[in-house]
């Protein structure tokens, strides 16, 4: 007899249909015997036996479709963004260089004792309103009110004394050059690197550059 695939019907008739099974069972049916006339699987038949012997709620359809993911209170919530936004992983001591799904899950378990999967980690992301952002770089050393006397006071003082004496303000910074290093790509044949012949000695030099707001380049 071709087995039934119970997910396919109603609820109440695979509450019925379990309940069938069980009686059969415990008038004298094997459980082998009982999935062939029912149609069904054996592991099923053995499932629903189980179940029965916490009474016969237990063998009622419980609610379809996905769980409810847990839920988080808001005042939590909030104190988990404060912690992604102001520190990183390892300042918490989680075993994370970067605020992963993963760190997340570690991080709720650790602090509030809620269990969940990467996937609703990520959808707690979301309606945060954060995306998977590639981080910038920045040195603890630097001096935050030195960055602000910067800003607020040095630089405009010399914005305002380079348009008085009709000058400009350059951007400059040093960098090395190598004859070998290859910065550009050329197009080839797939599978076929293209050659550029050049000299086998090996040289370097220094060099400044500078740069305006307006994009002007001087070397």
């Amino acid at each position: 007899m071709q087995k039934k695939d119970a997910r396919f019907l109603t609820s109440e008739a695979q509450e019925a249909l379990r309940i069938r099974v069980v009686v059969a069972v415990r008038e004298g049916l094997s459980q082998t015997g009982a999935a062939r006339v029912f149609g069904v699987s054996r592991v099923s038949v053995n499932t629903w036996m189980k179940r029965a012997e916490g009474g016969s709620k237990a063998l009622r359809t419980g609610k379809r479709g996905r769980p409810k993911r847990p839920a988080l209170a808001g005042r939590d919530a909030a104190r988990v963004v404060k912690k992604i936004v102001g520190s990183c992983p390892d300042q918490l001591q989680l075993p994370f260089a970067l605020w992963t799904r993963e760190a997340v899950v570690m991080l709720l378990e650790r602090d509030f004792g809620l269990s969940v999967s990467v996937w609703t980690a990520g959808r707690y992301l979301r309606s945060w309103g954060m995306t998977p952002q590639k981080p910038v770089r920045r040195a603890y050393e630097r001096d935050s009110v030195a960055v602000a006397a910067w800003l607020n006071d040095i630089y405009p003082a010399i914005a305002r004394r380079a348009k008085a004496e009709g000058a400009e303000v350059h951007w400059g910074d040093e960098m090395g050059l190598r004859s070998d290093y290859q910065a550009g790509r050329s197009w080839g044949l797939r599978g076929t690197t293209p050659v550029i012949p050049g000299t086998g000695q090996r040289f370097r030099c220094n060099m400044i550059s500078t740069i305006t707001n307006k994009g002007r380049l001087a070397f």
